[in-house]
């Protein structure tokens, strides 16, 4: 039974209205020569590889796991062969790179009942389809532990971010699998899934049902989930709230419908430096490349979206968890006498000194400038205005820079992940990287505390 709640509305935030946004028609992207799944796309897990080089893979077959639990499995996305294991300093792996066959050949799981099977069987096939990667755990933003039980599930159906995929659109034709998913999580966990949507929407989510409905209004970043979890079900010490991304509810959805693990998904290509942005069907670690095609020159090519995504070239590969590729001016020219009152008014700003702060609706072609460079925490408050947390932002970050375990827990690290900092980097007049700062924070709290 579905249990509506009251909207979640927040003011504390700020839309950054960017050109580029893409349009809701959808091409198939051209099949990648070659795909990649990339260890440091999932936080703290140290790989061990299952393949060497030249060795035949199915889709869905084992790449790596990880050290610390070799249940956590990561498989690749399509079949063909293993082309190149990429390693960095002090023999890291960066990268396990396939090369890709013209059809994919799929290792089969069968068809699941998921009235019938049970969790513990449910908890097998996740893990060893590689599915399980998909569930991530607050705090520390990194994997669920297989062995442990969340206090509650969250998915999030709306990304406010500048530019972020509308997965009203891309997951327009997915209900079943979705609900799938849903019933499979619930099963899962045994416990309640909460489903935030937005509140103006007019898609299937809203008709999901096991889950309670969320109604979410209000500037970025309402469409975090930690903000959500924030307002709805807190994380004490020693608790654990497990998060999924909507497209991978999906995802799950499929496994458990169709018996095989597919990677496919639809993701935007979006940002100034794109003539005419629109979604693309693609397979996750498919090239940048054959993503974006040619792109104008002094451009910044982004895996993810404006705020929190990895600059990439053409040469690199979509990030497991990102929705977006993101095209937008490179900002490496100066701005002359760019510190005097509205001298800068073609950026979006929420300073009253650009022009831009009280035209909120207009639409800005920005490009990657940081106007500045790093210098002294100085309180402004523009920090908070833009915080939707019940806790001191620039405080946290302090005593992350520090590494002072007792106050960073009492300041509330747990609640947090870099992306609910985004919004910090952009208005900070410090030009800390904030989101880094916090990945630091919450790695160290992790080992030490666990």
């Amino acid at each position: 039974m579905t249990k509506r709640q009251n909207h979640i509305k927040i003011r504390k935030g700020f839309d950054i209205h960017l050109k580029g946004e893409a349009d809701k028609f959808s091409l198939e992207a051209k099949r990648s020569k070659v795909y990649a799944v990339k260890p440091p796309d999932f936080n703290a897990i140290i790989p061990k590889l299952s393949v060497k080089e030249g060795q035949e893979v199915k889709a869905g077959e084992t790449l790596f796991f990880s050290k610390h639990d070799p249940r956590i499995k990561f498989v690749s996305p399509v079949s063909g062969f293993v082309k190149e294991i990429v390693r960095g300093e002090k023999r890291k792996i960066l990268s396990i790179d396939i090369l890709a066959e013209s059809k994919d050949d799929y290792i089969e799981y069968g068809k699941r009942d998921i009235e019938k099977i049970s969790p513990h069987s449910l908890k097998n096939l996740l893990l060893e389809s590689g599915c399980w990667s998909f569930i991530k755990q607050r705090p520390y933003d990194i994997i669920a532990n297989p062995d442990e039980s969340p206090k509650s599930v969250f998915i999030s159906t709306y990304d406010s971010a500048p530019m972020a995929a509308s997965f009203e659109y891309t997951l327009k034709d997915k209900k079943a699998d979705f609900q799938t998913g849903i019933d499979t999580l619930k099963k899962l966990t045994g416990k309640v899934v909460h489903l935030s949507v937005e509140c103006n929407s007019t898609a299937y989510f809203k008709d999901i049902k096991g889950v309670e409905i969320h109604q979410l209004s209000g500037p970025h970043p309402v469409g975090n989930v930690g903000v959500q979890i924030h307002k709805i079900d807190p994380i004490n010490v020693g608790e654990r709230v497990w998060t999924v991304s909507a497209p991978h509810v999906a995802i799950i959805g499929n496994l458990i419908n169709s018996g095989h693990y597919d990677a496919t998904k639809i993701i935007a290509l979006c940002g100034s430096q794109i003539a005419k942005p629109h979604y693309l069907k693609v397979k996750t670690g498919a090239q940048i490349l054959d993503i974006v095609g040619g792109v104008p020159k002094n451009s910044r090519i982004i895996s993810g979206n404006v705020l929190t995504g990895e600059k990439v070239t053409q040469n690199d590969f979509l990030g497991f968890y990102h929705n977006e590729v993101t095209v937008i001016p490179e900002g490496n020219q100066y701005s002359m006498f760019g510190w005097i009152p509205f001298a800068r008014s073609s950026v979006p700003s929420i300073y009253g000194t650009s022009i831009s702060a009280l035209l909120r609706g207009k639409k800005y072609s920005s490009n990657t400038n940081l106007n500045g460079e790093a210098r002294a925490m100085v309180v402004t408050g523009k920090m908070e205005s833009v915080f939707p947390f019940d806790i001191y932002p620039m405080q946290l970050l302090k005593e992350c820079l520090s590494g002072n375990i007792d106050k960073m827990e009492a300041l509330g690290i747990y609640e947090v992940v870099p992306e609910d900092f985004a919004l910090v980097d952009f208005v900070s007049t410090s030009k800390v990287e904030a989101q880094e700062i916090i990945r630091k924070g919450l790695t160290l709290m992790n080992e030490e505390v666990g």
